[in-house]
């Protein structure tokens, strides 16, 4: 089997202005402080003479590689981002930013938030619009009823509340 990868699709394009501001924080960090630094160790490491054998040019050359993968990849990823910071028109609807509470159907209760793919890793109750879940909540109202297929089998879900957060002022 060969390295080939077939390219994935990109996940949706929708952002809190949280989660724009932390990748946002990750470019700048990533551009302004650890690139020179890693930069300078680079370059120190090669007037040191033979880089062939030079762990530390050999490593350094490597980071800057991830480095420069890492922010090209957050400013394509940028570029396209639709920031939502307007609660919806219809507030009874689930729609991305959502708090959303639901009941299981052996009567657990959970809660999660609605956002982008991006935004996955800011909280243990956040939930991609893209996962299956976040699919079949998107455009429900309050007491619908949610079949979701998981590798566990099927369940049940029963939504028992819908709130957004206030924009900023």
């Amino acid at each position: 089997m060969g390295r080939f990868r077939p390219p994935q699709k990109a996940g949706s394009k929708f952002i809190t202005p949280a989660g724009e501001a932390r990748l946002r924080a990750e470019l700048d960090g990533l551009w302004r402080i650890e690139r020179p630094r890693v930069t300078q160790a680079v370059a120190e490491a090669a007037a040191q003479g033979d880089r062939s054998e030079n762990a530390e040019y050999i490593y350094g050359k490597r980071r800057l590689r991830e480095i420069d993968s890492r922010v090209r990849f957050l400013r394509e990823r940028l570029t396209g981002m639709v920031v939502v910071r307007e609660r919806p028109a219809n507030p009874g609807r689930i729609y991305f930013g959502a708090w959303v509470s639901l009941e299981r159907d052996d009567g657990r209760l959970t809660r999660y938030r609605i956002v982008g793919p991006d935004e996955l890793d800011m909280a243990p109750d956040y939930i991609s619009m893209d996962s299956p879940l976040g699919r079949a909540l998107l455009n429900k109202a309050l007491d619908a009823q949610i079949d979701v297929q998981t590798p566990d089998g099927g369940c049940a879900y029963i939504v028992v509340a819908i709130e957004y957060e206030s924009p900023a002022p």
